[in-house]
């Protein structure tokens, strides 16, 4: 009979394991106390029993079983060390950081006040620099990006909240000719209607941020002017906790933008943006003063010919080129007529999973978009948020 190897069942074990290797059918079985002394128990997992048949293996397993223990646990404890040698060489590092930022603050006119009672307690937070690097923006494709923000769920949410301000809304929308369609789509994509405003120290985590190499001068402005707001009295520095990036309020305002556009809309001496009337009122002011066009397309979507250059494809936000008038670009779209009405229209090809989504297509998705969505890219330079802003936009208008 050809030779077998593999592993025979005993009375004892289960069928799934088995303790003795068979090299042929014709080895004479072991006797049961022979097979007692020989097997070791090796794991018990759920009532699965394992065993080994040969003592010398067993004896192997052993030591090779302790050494990989002991082994484990030495390279648990160095990576703690190491964890905590990199914490406090951060915690170190932040502390000088922060004490040469004081001298910068002075320099830009914040008060001693002010930097003593704002600054005592701002601590580094390495969890801020997690989310720094892992945006959904950047990993998520755009089809399950704008699905997840502009869902019925969240369209119902923004017609309760609009059946509730109706009044205070419709008139923010006539003083400031901005759609409040636009305003709840920003409001629910932002914060979801208020209900995730954030929890994170806002001055702790500009400091973390200007701290961090990345985008450090961008952030160390942004923490200077929310010194100065706090410093004119126009924010409270006991309700500054929002976004881990230092975005407060409703519609999540960086203080650059606090500073230019917020405004106190109810006329009670407080900018309170975690509140309807000035939340909406400075969103609206902040839509109107960069130069949003009333009932003006954002985007349309389009399918594209294999044969457009690549140079009319924009995959990033922070600047789109090569706009043309859509007459000029239908040459490279599929059905051309469809796009019609927007002949006259200036705008640019955007395809914006490329670069980002590994393997996405070159083509698709596609949408040539117009200066309103633009607009919408200062508010957040990100394709896909200007995308899901409008698409929501759109559903409550036909909506409402």
């Amino acid at each position: 009979m050809a030779e077998r190897v593999g592993f025979e069942p005993t009375n004892e074990l289960p069928r799934c394991w088995f303790s003795r290797p068979v090299l042929s059918t014709a080895q004479p079985p072991l006797l049961n106390e022979k097979r007692i002394k020989l097997i070791l128990l090796l794991r018990k997992n759920n009532n699965i029993l394992i065993y080994f048949s040969n003592t010398s293996l067993n004896k192997l397993f052993m030591i090779t079983n302790k050494m990989a223990k002991f082994l484990i646990k030495l390279i648990l404890i160095f990576y703690s060390f190491s964890f905590f040698a990199q914490a406090n060489a951060s915690d170190d590092k932040f502390e000088i950081w922060l004490k040469n930022f004081k001298n910068i603050a002075r320099d830009k006119g914040v008060s001693e006040n002010t930097i003593n009672d704002t600054l005592q307690n701002v601590k580094f937070l390495p969890k801020v620099i997690e989310y720094d690097r892992y945006q959904p923006e950047f990993y998520e494709d755009t089809h399950t990006y704008i699905s997840k923000r502009t869902n019925k769920k969240k369209v119902k949410k923004g017609l309760s909240l609009y059946s509730k301000e109706k009044n205070l809304i419709n008139k923010i929308e006539n003083k400031f000719l901005v759609e409040k369609e636009l305003l709840l789509a920003l409001m629910g994509i932002e914060t979801n209607f208020g209900n995730y405003l954030g929890k994170m120290d806002i001055l702790s985590s500009l400091a973390t941020l200007s701290f961090d190499k990345r985008r450090s001068a961008f952030f160390t402005n942004e923490l200077i002017t929310l010194l100065k707001l706090i410093d004119n009295r126009v924010i409270d520095k006991n309700i500054l906790f929002g976004s881990w990036a230092g975005a407060f309020g409703n519609f999540q305002f960086m203080p650059s933008t606090i500073k230019n556009y917020a405004i106190d809309f109810n006329n009670n001496s407080n900018i309170e943006l975690k509140k309807i009337d000035d939340s909406f009122a400075s969103a609206a002011n902040y839509i109107k003063k960069i130069g949003w066009k009333t009932n003006s397309p954002c985007f349309v979507k389009v399918e594209l010919k294999e044969s457009v250059p690549k140079i009319y494809l924009n995959t990033s936000a922070r600047k789109l080129k090569n706009k043309k008038k859509v007459k000029y670009l239908k040459k490279f779209l599929k059905n051309p007529d469809n796009y019609s009405s927007y002949d006259n229209m200036i705008g640019a090809i955007i395809t914006p999973d490329k670069d980002i989504i590994p393997g996405s297509s070159n083509l698709k998705p596609a949408y040539i978009v117009f200066s309103n969505y633009e607009l919408i890219l200062k508010w957040n330079r990100s394709l896909r948020f200007a995308l899901a802003v409008c698409t929501l936009k759109d559903k409550f208008k036909n909506e409402i």
